[in-house]
């Protein structure tokens, strides 16, 4: 099955209420993992890469690994940029072979939004690509993405008719209390997202696929693992996953998660150097924290995304 956009998927995702994962990828055992454990689940994948990621890479490697694992599974497999910060990084990924970008321009005013965006959507549209929009800003720091609790703002829900029909994007991103890294919350504090806001979207964008960036939710597991291995991390580090699961059943068709996987791969690598000192073969620390990806991305796409079985 080749590369595809996400149109075909949202829509699908809409009617039957479950979202796509969008996965950050930086590296060869990072796509491996996360498109083994799709495809055990038949569950469709966008695999996104920031533009550091991009760099870190290497934009021909990231491509052709990307389609290695497209021809290794046979997936329905969407290529998005995220948190693409200005129209060259846009085109650049647009021309290697992206399916999808996204622009965010949630720094900017709304009028300059609007112009921006309307840029990229039209030199995208032109060549089959779709475009993912900004509205609103999260707090927390991903790449280079960095905003401050007090910068920070929820997407207003009697901006967004105008956004969308000026701009023409596909989907639309939101800030509903999600962020972006892993410590989220304060001792003693419960997360808590504005549902009446997306709902309130919803109702004036019917039909329109909307999106959940900063979206990690890191299991207990994982926490348990990862600190008993030297890390320092709280447990209330993310969005509960019943929050996740009732978004994706309303309007939000694709969630990101990035920050889950940084942290999967981190502590099967950590864990097995730990128990293994004398063993410095990469390809079996990679394999450990490959592992670690799989079993992460499967959990998700059973009990968060609910698109198992869903090509």
């Amino acid at each position: 099955m080749p590369i595809v956009t996400s149109t075909e998927m949202f829509k699908r995702a809409y009617k039957e209420g479950y979202a796509v994962g969008a996965f950050n990828v930086n590296n060869m055992e990072i796509i491996q993992g996360i498109t083994e454990a799709a495809a055990e689940c038949k569950s469709p994948i966008i695999l996104q890469a920031s533009a550091g990621a991009r760099k870190y890479t290497g934009p021909v490697y990231m491509m052709k690994l990307i389609e290695a694992a497209e021809a290794e599974t046979g997936l329905p497999i969407c290529v998005h940029l995220d948190h693409g910060e200005d129209f060259e990084i846009c085109k650049s990924c647009i021309d290697s072979g992206f399916t999808s970008v996204m622009f965010d321009g949630s720094k900017h005013s709304f009028e300059e939004n609007i112009r921006l965006t309307a840029e990229v959507v039209k030199y995208a549209h032109d060549r089959g690509v779709v475009v993912e929009g900004e509205l609103g800003k999260l707090a927390g720091i991903e790449d280079d993405v960095n905003v401050s609790a007090e910068d920070a703002s929820y997407t207003r829900p009697d901006e967004v008719e105008e956004f969308v029909a000026r701009t023409g994007v596909d989907s639309l991103a939101i800030a509903i209390g999600t962020s972006h890294g892993a410590f989220k919350y304060k001792p003693g504090q419960k997360p808590q997202l504005r549902f009446d806001i997306l709902e309130e979207v919803s109702r004036r964008l019917p039909n329109f696929p909307i999106v959940l960036h900063g979206a990690s939710s890191v299991t207990p597991e994982y926490v348990a693992e990862i600190n008993a291995n030297g890390g320092n991390i709280p447990d209330a580090i993310g969005i509960p996953e019943d929050m996740l699961r009732q978004a994706a059943k309303s309007s939000v068709c694709k969630i990101n998660i990035d920050t889950d996987l940084r942290l999967a791969m981190t502590a099967g690598v950590r864990t097995h150097v730990l128990n293994n000192p004398a063993n410095f073969d990469p390809r079996k620390y990679l394999t450990a924290g490959r592992d670690n990806i799989r079993a992460l991305v499967t959990h998700k796409i059973r009990n968060v995304l609910g698109s198992v079985d869903k090509i």
